[in-house]
């Protein structure tokens, strides 16, 4: 899943050449993706309408219309939204498809079709639980480090399962989390509750870290993720820990490990995060 490196890559890819841009038309080829409103009515809505600015917050992508109409995009696992003009080929995973009013478009594709897409009102954005109910995200000024002891002092589960609740930290996916808990030296099966101040400063500072890293290199590309401009990011080629299994941990050597937390898999390493 595209975690907030890949949806910030794609938004900055984008929004110099969609902000302005008048949506002349819609095709659904699956109408399902629209969660609200009904499909019709969606087009309907959105025909028209010019792209005024393009946000991100956390996962999600928001396009604000016209008339205070907002577009909100997540793209779940495997969705991909990028710019093309208009004599570009299609592959066969492109769901929606934007016409511009200067004669390209843009394209919302998805293998596994879980992406989501909302039409709605700004002042009804609360309607969206999971964009409503976002935490704090990395590299704001609302993201202290007193905020994250705060935080995970009230919380007894793993800290690797509690640093993946969007409800804590807004944009965090389990690449991230893997990569930030390397950094910081502590095992994902720890209680987030038990970790001290000490250990609670480097775990924010290596999110910070990892998330701004993780946009400098263009996000990370293993499948399906590419930019707004259909270009793989390059992070895969700096991570310490995550997809490594096996491989020789880049501080001490110690072949990478990879175990379920929480259900998801976690890699990690023995020796550097005990």
């Amino acid at each position: 899943m595209p975690e907030l490196p890949e949806v910030e890559t794609i938004r900055r890819t984008l929004s110099g050449k969609v902000e302005g841009r008048i949506i002349t038309a819609v095709r659904l080829d699956l109408p399902r993706l629209i969660k609200w409103p009904a499909a019709d009515e969606f087009q309907a809505i959105i025909r028209g309408k010019s792209i005024k600015k393009l946000v991100r917050k956390g996962k999600y992508l928001l396009f604000h219309l016209d008339e205070c109409n907002v577009l909100v995009i997540h793209l779940r696992m495997t969705g991909r939204l990028y710019y093309v003009t208009a004599d570009t080929l299609l592959d066969k995973f492109v769901r929606i498809i934007f016409d511009l009013d200067n004669g390209d478009r843009l394209i919302y594709a998805d293998t596994r079709t879980l992406g989501t897409l909302y039409l709605m009102p700004e002042e009804q954005l609360w309607r969206i639980a999971g964009l409503a109910s976002l935490g704090p995200e990395p590299l704001t000024p609302e993201f202290t480090e007193a905020y994250l002891k705060q935080a995970l002092s009230k919380r007894s589960g793993k800290v690797k399962a509690v640093l993946l609740d969007q409800k804590l930290i807004g944009g965090l996916g389990n690449i991230y989390v893997d990569e930030c808990l390397a950094l910081a030296g502590i095992h994902p099966e720890r209680s987030a509750a038990s970790l001290d101040q000490y250990e609670i400063a480097k775990l924010h500072k290596a999110i910070d870290q990892v998330i701004e890293a993780g946009i400098v290199h263009g996000g990370t590309s293993f499948r399906d993720y590419r930019d707004g401009a259909g270009q793989k990011g390059s992070h895969q080629h700096h991570l310490h820990v995550y997809g490594r299994k096996k491989e020789p941990c880049r501080t001490c050597g110690t072949a990478i490990q990879r175990i379920e937390v929480g259900g998801r898999g976690t890699h990690y390493c023995p020796e550097c995060q005990k």
